[in-house]
């Protein structure tokens, strides 16, 4: 039998709740992490909300995991955390300063002690800049990240998004960026230090304001500048039903003609204008009002069967609970029955990835403070150093990227950015719908964030002579990459078997809205049908009633989520998989279900509210309150987090006599934010994304770059890698290709061919490229 993933891996855990959940990623792939706790436990035990008595966000994300109770006062526990740490590969911690200072160290001090490990600390800021100090909930995260100020109607108070989401997002990226410290061991042989920050995370990977929008955003004028908050509530647009709602995503032209012939084939649709997404927008009011009265007087079952006959993307919008009750979930597995503690039994996601056809994920309880694991169990592996200190960790790498829209381009991207040679395979036939462009564009903003650093190959994969140049492609290549429609890659003659066929060693990761099996695998998905299926959607409303106006009150339509999020989280699977080839030569299939990481990214929550239907007693909640306080000035706004008594005494200290919301009315948002996070309570600012590029932490971590591309006037912020490092250099940002950019110089230096059966393949139609030779940066010779 393979052994998982991550089975040579050896990680050290001394988080508290901030940091629990990234070594439960890397143990849901395999590794060995050894939970280290202080005398009587990590604080994080009696987190909240409580099932029974037992922490559930403590009890999930500490499963998988060994543990053990050092004391740092007394010598022989000090000489057998250093012990452990000298054998480790990974050590990460938490808070602050973190468990690692009661023992008179740091995270940096033992990179620079034992210099092949990779260290992290996490914490909310991370440990320079102005706001080093200051503490975050994912209230706060959503207030200063800007996704706040795209949730909620566009007057009134703004909504937050449903709270897990934040950290679960930071926790993703900390996994992706420890992991890509560790690949880079194994290939220069020297460990790494990375000062981790979960809002310089959340701001690059929720729902960037400088990252990959979604295909309707692409279509829009990008000279079109807004800094209020949303203004169209329709992009995925949201209609009730006769025992419910329904949430439609029609963006491509096929699926418009689907919509307009189940609509019956209205006169005033008919013009080919209709085929964009700007036009469609422009005529909302008129075709919402057909749509409506559509929709009206059938079930939502009814319309999700009646749409998918007709080609149009739509999802019924479920409460949690007929989620997780669902078919779907129950049959993929996607959900285990178990036991948080001895006695105290739930429902719980199993994780986030499929491995080679089995779920890898949730196998054992968090550790006991009885348990007394000391020593690892995991062999060592420790290769040879094959490059130097200070590469690309991932060069050499060839990836062929069959991605499309933004979870296929965030991993792609986060591949190029550290060194891949990735090959974007695009057909003239079915573009990217990131190609989508304003009228006086050559390539999208999106486009060229999502596609920088890769070369552009021009192939139709469906004709027999295209066919063999991609299983030549392949050969030659590391990884694939696709998020297609389950069973299309099958379809073109390329299932898993024949792709192992070709290549042994070859890692495969792919993503779709609800996995490759069960019953709703071959439904057509985007981010927000996912969202509206497995409950997201209900819970991103306001306690506010809505407008007299308003369809509805739900408030997610300018999100992408989880998009971004499922990008990350593949790249970590197909990294796992690269490192489990390294050791052991094989290949390995990842697939990441949307609908199942939308789970496991609000496990904590999604566990509680099932918990508390079968019992309200049973649940102790978390007695947080989240407040979004209207501040000096035009639509400004605070988020201040009131955790306990503690921090409501502080803020009485603060602000003296009076009431909370008369104080910040008087304030702006950075004043009040700056006052009550000096006295330890966090609080947060509602940024715009026009805020994000200067704010002062950001900016002193460096978290943006400016690229430059020829097709746009000025640059582009964009993110500069997943995290700061001592020896991976920032992500370089080679301008996206234009379609077939690169399909001479990839067939010359991957394939090896001759000028002339190139210029042949062209003109027989397998191969698409530009008249003349282009470099990668898409501008002609």
């Amino acid at each position: 039998m393979t052994e998982s993933l991550l089975a040579s891996v050896r990680v050290l855990d001394l988080c508290d709740e901030a940091g629990d959940g990234v070594t439960r990623l890397l143990a849901d792939l395999g590794a060995d992490v050894i939970k280290v706790e202080p005398p009587g436990g990590s604080p994080a035990r009696h987190a909240r909300p409580t099932l029974d008595g037992v922490s559930v966000p403590f009890a999930l994300h500490n499963a998988n995991k060994r543990g053990t109770v050092l004391d740092p006062s007394v010598d022989a526990d000090r000489s057998t955390f250093f012990e452990l740490a000298a054998g480790a590969d990974i050590v990460v911690d938490s808070g602050t300063p973190g468990l690692t200072a009661a023992f008179g160290t740091s995270c940096a001090a033992l990179a620079d002690q034992f210099a092949g490990l990779v260290t992290m600390s996490v914490t909310d800021f991370g440990t320079q800049g102005p706001h080093a100090s200051w503490r975050a909930t994912d209230a706060v995260l959503y207030a200063m990240s800007s996704a706040l100020s795209r949730s909620g109607p566009a007057t009134g108070t703004p909504v937050l998004p449903p709270d897990g989401i934040a950290s679960a997002t930071a926790a993703v990226q900390a996994a992706w960026a420890v992991l890509v410290a560790y690949f880079n061991r194994l290939r220069c042989g020297t460990g790494d230090y990375v000062d981790f920050s979960r809002f310089d995370a959340v701001v690059l990977t929720l729902d960037p304001a400088f990252g990959t929008q979604g295909q309707a955003a692409t279509a829009r004028n990008t000279a079109e500048r807004w800094r209020g908050r949303p203004r169209n509530q329709d992009s995925y647009p949201i209609f009730a039903c006769q025992d419910g709602y329904v949430r439609l995503c029609v963006l491509a032209p096929r699926q418009w003609h689907g919509m307009r012939a189940w609509l019956g084939e209205p006169e005033q649709f008919q013009d080919p204008i209709f085929d964009s997404i700007a036009a469609r927008t422009k005529a909302f009011g008129e075709l919402s009002q057909l749509m409506a009265a559509l929709f009206a007087d059938r079930t939502m079952k009814q319309l999700v069967a009646e749409g998918q006959a007709h080609g149009v993307p739509i999802a019924a919008v479920l409460t949690p609970s007929h989620a997780l009750e669902s078919e779907h979930l129950a049959a993929v597995g996607a959900l285990v029955d178990t036991e948080l503690a001895p006695g105290v039994a739930a429902r719980v996601p199993v994780g986030y990835w499929v491995v080679d056809g089995t779920h890898a994920g949730y196998r054992a309880p968090a550790p006991r403070l009885s348990d007394d694991d000391k020593h690892w169990e995991s062999p060592p592996f420790d290769p040879k150093a094959t490059r130097g200190v200070g590469a690309r960790p991932l060069e050499g790498i060839r990836v062929l990227d069959l991605g499309v829209i933004v979870a296929g381009g965030e991993l792609s991207r986060l591949f190029a950015d550290l060194g891949a040679e990735v090959i974007k395979v695009e057909s003239s036939s079915y573009p990217d719908g990131l190609r989508q462009k304003g009228p006086h564009q050559q390539i999208s903003e999106s486009f060229a964030r999502a596609h920088r650093n890769n070369l552009g190959l021009g192939l139709e994969l469906r004709s027999p002579a295209g066919a063999d140049v991609f299983s030549r492609l392949v050969s030659a290549s590391d990884a694939v990459f696709a998020n297609f429609k389950p069973g299309t890659l099958p379809a073109l003659g390329f299932s898993h078997d024949r792709l192992h066929e070709l290549n042994p060693g070859l890692v495969v990761a792919e993503s779709s809205a609800f996995g490759d099996t069960g019953p709703w695998s071959k439904r057509m998905g985007y981010g927000p049908l996912v969202r509206a299926t497995i409950g997201v959607t209900r819970l991103w409303t306001s306690e506010e009633p809505p407008a007299p106006t308003a369809r509805h009150a739900f408030y997610d339509a300018t999100t992408i989520f989880p998009d971004h999020v499922v990008g990350r989280i593949s790249a970590i699977g197909a990294l796992a998989g690269l490192i489990r080839r390294e050791r052991d030569g094989v290949g390995t299939r990842i697939h990441v279900s949307q609908a199942e990481a939308v789970i496991n990214q609000l496990d904590t929550l999604y566990v509680t509210l099932a918990a508390a239907a079968t019992g309200v007693e049973r649940v102790d909640p978390d007695p947080t309150t989240h407040l979004v306080l209207p501040c000096a000035g035009d639509d400004e706004w605070c988020v201040v987090s009131v955790r306990s008594d503690a921090d409501s005494q502080a803020i009485a200290e603060v602000i003296g006599h009076g009431e909370l919301a008369a104080w910040v009315r008087e304030r702006s948002p950075i004043q009040v934010a700056a006052q009550l996070q000096a006295a330890g309570v966090p609080a947060g600012p509602m940024y715009r994304a026009t805020d994000l590029h200067d704010d002062p932490q950001l900016r002193s971590r460096n978290v943006f770059s400016d690229m430059v591309h020829p097709l746009f006037d000025a640059p582009l912020p964009t993110e500069a890698g997943p995290a700061p490092y001592r020896h991976i250099p920032p992500a370089p940002q080679r301008p996206a290709p234009l379609p077939g950019a690169d399909t001479r110089q990839v067939c010359r230096d991957v394939l090896g061919l001759a000028d002339d059966d190139i210029e042949q393949l062209i003109a027989d139609g397998v191969l698409f490229a530009p008249a003349v030779d282009t470099e990668t940066t898409g501008v002609s010779r």
